[in-house]
């Protein structure tokens, strides 16, 4: 009788192995590969930053869920989620970059089938979604913490130090000369694209993690998903992060660009000095996001009060991100939320607050959708302004060609129109409406204008 137990057994974890597709042994459940959804071009993406804090106190990963035919209708293509990982609470804060357990969901954000259920219902609707990984540190009782001390940066008495240069005292510097923490580090970033279908990540602080690092780790993650395409996104700066396999990283310089010539005054052209300077060793495919806010942002102030109110904020969004594409939307901006998030903790958002605004941010991303000059890496011809308060920029891209014009200041503002847009008949991207240009147009305080011809 024991004998056929046993026997009953054996056959049993062997039916079992069979069905999931994965061998003895394997932490990794991969998942059916759809041929209905396959992520964006990159220059196609339009991000769509979710804090899941700003969208229920409990279970809010299903709450997001709730509101996705809300986001799709935005028209945005791609989710980024930040950190739902439990987080620690040893030396807390509550920051959701605090990450106790790498391949968990903290129960405040739901289930690992809640996030399964979320990429799935994403990619029904023609939208990918990518995870928030934060690689640089982990919270304090991380389970890597007592089990293997040597992954972590120490001081010269031994004892494991939080990163260098910063006031995180919430987490633990690793340490990237450990070869076995590296592979761990990738084989927790391959469960989520494995066994839940993610597609792609956001890294945090990648600037602070090694170049060798990150080669090793998406050259592995892009293999172990094909044919599934993924998106990685850089939370840096550093060149090197497209050599070692990032599609975006961040436009810093851009963001603080566009802050001081409309806070400061500072001449409009150095939009397009600090674009140039961003663009001009880029390798074609790699893109710069852009944004005019972010969950570090809207930390301290919401672009409604950082840029001077709601017409100054949307002048500045669209001199960022009709520039040269990579654009990101913070959720909360598009309803206006006029005051700072503090993403540590749950800050309720009215999503039906200023439908006006959230219809004006819909109809400027459809036309980012429509048009590929405004999101590609084709053409970018700036025109000058005498009074440098004018941002013009022919965008062209084959036979697409789009005029943007946005005015930066408080104060209505003439330009010359470019020698090969006068006399031609153009439509407004934005109403529809057609006009002849002649050779010079002015523009109320913070207007702007997507003229196509």
């Amino acid at each position: 009788m024991k004998e056929m137990k046993k026997l009953l057994l054996i056959l049993s974890f062997a039916l079992v192995v069979v069905l999931t597709g994965c061998k003895p042994g394997s932490s990794h459940n991969a998942i059916p590969v759809s041929d209905s959804y396959m992520v964006p071009d990159v220059a196609d993406v339009v991000l769509y930053q979710v804090n899941p804090r700003v969208f229920a106190p409990s279970n809010s990963l299903q709450a997001v869920m709730e509101h996705l035919d809300t986001i799709q209708d935005l028209g945005v293509n791609m989710l980024w989620i930040m950190p739902i990982y439990p987080i620690g609470l040893e030396k807390t804060k509550n920051s959701p970059y605090s990450v106790r357990d790498y391949k968990a969901v903290a129960p405040e954000f739901g289930t690992v089938d809640d996030l399964r259920a979320l990429v799935n219902a994403c990619h029904e609707r023609g939208m990918g979604l990518i995870l928030d990984w934060v690689a640089n540190h982990t919270a304090w009782d991380n389970v890597w913490v007592k089990q293997h001390p040597e992954w972590y940066t120490k001081d010269s008495t031994g004892n494991i130090i939080y990163p260098p240069g910063t006031d995180w005292t919430d987490v633990a510097d690793l340490n990237y000369d450990n070869k076995d923490m590296r592979a761990a580090m990738i084989d927790a970033m391959r469960f989520w694209v494995d066994s839940v279908g993610v597609d792609g990540f956001r890294c945090d602080v990648a600037d602070q993690v090694p170049v060798d690092f990150w080669t090793e780790c998406i050259s592995n993650l892009r293999a172990a998903a094909k044919p599934r395409k993924l998106v990685m996104l850089a939370e840096g700066a550093n060149p090197d992060n497209f050599t070692a396999g990032f599609d975006l990283n961040y436009a810093w310089d851009f963001m603080r660009a566009i802050a001081d010539v409309m806070k400061d005054g500072v001449k409009v052209k150095k939009l397009i000095d600090v674009d140039v300077e961003e663009y001009k060793d880029l390798e074609r495919g790699k893109f710069k996001l852009r944004f005019t806010t972010n969950h570090d942002e809207s930390f301290k102030a919401s672009p409604v009060k950082l840029y001077g109110g709601v017409r100054a904020s949307m002048a500045a969004f669209v001199a960022t991100t009709m520039l040269h594409g990579g654009m990101l939307v913070y959720g909360s901006q598009e309803v206006g939320y006029p005051e700072p998030i503090n993403f540590f903790k749950y800050v309720p958002v009215d999503w039906k607050a200023n439908p006006a605004l959230r219809d004006e941010y819909k109809k400027l991303i459809s036309v980012y959708n429509e048009h590929p000059a405004l999101r590609s890496s084709g053409r970018v011809e700036p025109f000058d302004d005498d009074d440098n308060s004018i941002l013009c920029v022919d965008r062209v891209l084959n036979n697409d060609n789009v005029l943007v014009l946005v005015n930066v200041r408080d104060a209505a503002h003439q330009i010359n129109v470019p020698p090969m847009w006068t006399g031609t008949v153009v439509t407004n991207l934005m109403t529809g409406e057609q006009v002849e240009l002649g050779k010079n147009i002015s523009l109320s305080p913070y207007q702007y204008l997507l003229l196509g011809k």
